[in-house]
């Protein structure tokens, strides 16, 4: 029984030691999805799609070829919680700021609209 107590306990610190190791497919499916995203990308130039349907798409694949990477790529899908967390989530809460900033900005062009009278 105590045979079984120290081996579990070693067989963490015994692959620590040695490191992670992920299959090569791996990272070549992740490869052909950046790939795949990457031409989407592309394509959203060439056949000239326009306005905010352009700007969602391309937004859309940044974030997920930049997801992918930071999954894959900086080994975050296999990190504890709370260093996952110590990365994600300062840059959800730029973009909840610029959001609350782009409503502040609105509020303030009609108030200079309104006293100012919109620069007659």
């Amino acid at each position: 029984m105590a045979e079984v107590a120290l081996s579990s306990v070693q067989a963490p610190a015994k692959a620590h030691a040695e490191g992670q190791h992920h299959p090569i497919k791996l990272y070549l499916v992740v490869w052909g999805w950046l790939f795949v995203l990457s031409t989407a990308s592309y394509l959203v130039d060439y056949f000239q799609v326009q306005g905010h349907l352009r700007w969602f798409l391309i937004l859309l694949f940044m974030i997920l070829k930049a997801g992918l990477i930071i999954a894959v790529f900086m080994h975050m899908a296999w990190e504890r919680l709370a260093l996952a967390y110590a990365i994600l989530v300062p840059p959800v809460f730029v973009v909840v700021f610029a959001v609350l900033m782009v409503f502040e900005s609105d509020y303030t062009l009609l108030s200079r609209m309104i006293f100012f009278g919109g620069g007659h």
